[in-house]
């Protein structure tokens, strides 16, 4: 989690007097912004992208899936919540820059610690104010996203060409490979009896972190289940280790071209036999390991209001995303994967925006996805069924190998 440092600390203080500095957003295609500076002052280089939540700003700017992204929020008052010590989703904040168009001037709420503007300073995110996030936003959708910078105090001093020049020497987002940067090192353990549950764990799974959010395996073990969190270069030694009755895989940011990695440990893990469930990232690396493409999205869908339906039950879920890649997979009716080893396949889920494949079901082999985010935070809690969902498989699973244990046994 993120910790918040006290405001008396002087170097806040200090950077916190040049907040209404110039400042100005570049976009690669030569489009300029110009604004006052908020969080810390200097340069932030990614790619642009806007988020339409109209809360949850601090669960968004923690969210490791927006690592090297400049963040627009469509929503115009920013900063009224504050942030606090317990809604971070990760152990620090991800976005690589940040731009608003009304910052609030002081937090007003009993949860807030701290004003967003001093963590962001305390972070070493520049950010940007007073821009017009509506125009912003209208631009990256009808020219797609783009890479661009956000140049505060004596860097956006420079001339405009340069400043364009600057952003165009940076790197884009396709072939970006950043799930090894943004996972743990170190693997660690999320209990059950920690967050609720009395008695015995249901099931033990292990979840590759690649841009994992706090509140994930929270979700798994309030509903009984042991996770053990892994990080994004984990074998499937390390899988066989913790002796899981699942297999799970997180969110996370770059290309899903470059998780090659990944890819081979899913398809090993496929091949045991073993439950899996996967999510934004982890559906990607699904398609990928059945032998589908993937390919980038225009604008992408980040939000959390983003409409779903579930081929399966005929509802409508109004979904947490964010993902700029999608799956290339046959939207109707059960296909033959690629990997044919890997038995049929369809698409159970659609956005309702843009027919997009939201989520994968195999027919042969217990394995789903979905590419929303079901753990809401922040977010609407429509999705929460996929938890349970997977748990359901994971005993079917369970039930159907100890019959065949069993029928061996007799024969």
């Amino acid at each position: 989690m993120t910790s918040l440092r006290s405001t008396t600390d002087p170097a806040v203080k200090a950077n916190t007097v040049t907040a209404t500095s110039q400042a100005v957003l570049v976009l690669e295609d030569g489009r300029i912004f110009r604004g006052t500076s908020y969080g810390a002052t200097g340069t932030a280089l990614g790619e642009a992208v806007f988020a339409t939540g109209m809360t949850g700003y601090q669960e968004t700017i923690t969210d490791p899936s927006y690592a090297r992204q400049l963040v627009v929020q469509t929503a115009p008052h920013i900063g009224n919540t504050g942030v606090n010590s317990e809604d971070a989703e990760s152990r620090r904040i991800w976005v690589a820059g940040y731009i608003v168009r009304d910052a609030a001037r002081r937090p007003s709420n009993w949860r807030s610690e701290r004003s967003l503007d001093e963590e962001l300073v305390d972070q070493g995110i520049v950010g940007i104010q007073g821009v017009d996030t509506r125009a912003i936003t209208r631009h990256l959708r009808e020219h797609k996203t783009m890479r661009a910078g956000i140049f505060s105090g004596a860097a956006a001093e420079r001339t405009d060409a340069d400043l364009v020049a600057a952003v165009l020497a940076s790197s884009p987002m396709e072939g970006a490979r950043l799930a090894e940067e943004v996972s743990v090192k170190d693997a660690y353990v999320v209990d059950p009896a920690d967050h609720g549950w009395d008695g015995e764990p249901r099931f033990s799974i292990a979840a590759i972190d690649l841009g994992i959010k706090a509140m994930t395996p929270i979700r798994f073990a309030e509903r009984g289940v042991r996770v053990h969190v892994l990080p994004a270069t984990a074998t499937l030694a390390d899988v066989k280790a913790v002796n899981p009755d699942g297999f799970f895989m997180s969110n996370g940011p770059g290309d899903p071209a470059t998780a090659d990695a990944q890819v081979s440990l899913l398809r090993s893990v496929l091949d045991e036999k073993l439950p899996y469930f996967g999510i934004c990232f982890g559906n990607q690396i699904l398609g990928r390991a059945l032998g589908f493409g993937t390919y980038k999205l225009r604008y992408g869908h980040r939000g959390i209001n983003q409409p779903v339906l579930d081929r399966r039950t005929g509802k409508v879920e109004i979904t947490s995303q964010n993902h700029g890649f999608a799956v290339d997979a046959p939207l109707d009716g059960a296909t033959q994967a690629p990997e044919e080893r890997y038995g049929r396949v369809e698409v159970s889920h659609i956005s309702l925006n843009d027919d997009v494949v939201e989520g994968l079901a195999c027919l042969d082999i217990p394995a789903f996805s979905v590419q929303y985010h079901p753990e809401a935070a922040s977010g609407p809690h429509d999705a929460a069924y996929l938890f349970d969902r997977f748990i359901d498989l994971m005993a079917e699973t369970k039930t159907a190998n100890t019959k065949n244990i069993n029928t061996e046994d007799t024969k």
